[in-house]
């Protein structure tokens, strides 16, 4: 069975930038959706941003981070990236990775193998 790992969170100031890495062992991410997840305290888990697979190569994103996330893939390293500009405060949570056969609403009920997170704080 596929598992992640995240890593790549901080602490950063608004406006800042950061990188996103879900690494994958036990599985060929390439034949996978995967979508990136973020919960902060107190809140449901929601859906950030999600790439088809490879077949496909479509991508996703939530409206609050359309224009400022990207989603990408590196097939030969078996990672997806979520590159994050213009961040805010209301970015802060933590950001997981999972994946599942279909973007479809990027629900994180439809999803599996959840990683542990990564802490992303954005200050203001």
């Amino acid at each position: 069975q596929v598992q992640f790992e995240e890593s790549g969170g901080g602490l950063v100031q608004a406006g800042g930038s950061l990188r996103l890495s879900c690494a994958a062992s036990g599985g060929t991410l390439k034949y996978y959706a995967i979508g990136w997840f973020r919960q902060a305290p107190g809140m449901q888990r929601e859906g950030v941003s999600c790439i088809s697979s490879s077949n496909f190569g479509d991508t996703y994103y939530g409206d609050s981070v359309k224009g400022r996330f990207t989603i990408s893939r590196d097939n030969d390293k078996n990672i997806v990236y979520l590159r994050m500009d213009s961040l805010k405060p209301e970015d802060t949570a933590v950001y997981y990775c999972a994946t599942a056969w279909e973007c479809g609403l990027l629900l994180p009920g439809d999803f599996d193998s959840w990683g542990q997170g990564t802490q992303v704080t954005v200050s203001s």
